[in-house]
Order: C-alpha cells, then structure tokens, then sequence
C-alpha cells in the first residue's frame, strides 16, 4: 500500500502595495486593505475592502449588514429596494471605457475593420 499526499501548491510572492495590510489578510498571491467600516448604529454597517488579484486585478469588496423588517413583506420591500440601488451604484462607479488607465486591457483596439 502506497501513502497519499497532499499536493503543495507554491506561488512566488508579490511585493505589499502602499496601501494593503501587508498582513495576514494578504495571501494566495492577493493583497488586501485594512477595511474602512461605515457604521450607522440601528440602520446597519457597511465594510469596502481594496483587493488586487494575482493577475493585478484591482477591485473593491463590499460587505454590508442591514437590519431587516420583521414582517415578511417589510423584508422583501427593502431587499428589492437595496438590489436596485446597488444596481445604481454598480452602474454609477464602474470603470467605463475611455476611463481606464494606461496598460489595461482594451480588447477592442487592436480589432481591425473587416
């Protein structure tokens, strides 16, 4: 009978940026931020996180708490109406294309015309 073992994974590490944690939030070759909480006791608390990828990949991770209704349709009122401001707010603060900074990826012009 033979043993298993598990397979070890090893990635080369990545320099801290300036503005990670440069802690144990940073792992598995992604860097992450100290999270900047907003807390507004009673109505909920909401956490952003920066995180850039081991692709070099940046984006924000939002974590929110919000106290729901105790009513069932008071629940699903304010669940509908955080899904559609999040909605708003995705479309308000995406990068759009004319914004992004030099070196990203623009797939479309390198494109010729046919």
């Amino acid at each position: 009978m033979t043993a298993r073992t598990m397979r070890q994974h090893r990635r080369d590490a990545t320099a801290h940026t300036d503005w990670c944690a440069g802690d144990h939030r940073c792992n598995l070759g992604e860097h992450r931020s100290p999270e900047t909480v907003a807390d507004l006791p009673g109505h909920g608390r909401t956490a952003v996180t920066r995180v850039r990828t081991a692709d070099g990949r940046e984006y924000a991770e939002v974590h929110a708490q919000i106290p729901l209704h105790s009513t069932e349709t008071g629940a699903r009122w304010q669940l509908r109406t955080l899904l559609r401001g999040m909605d708003q707010l995705l479309r308000h603060v995406t990068v759009r294309p004319g914004v992004l900074r030099s070196g990203a990826e623009r797939p479309a012009i390198d494109r010729r015309a046919a």
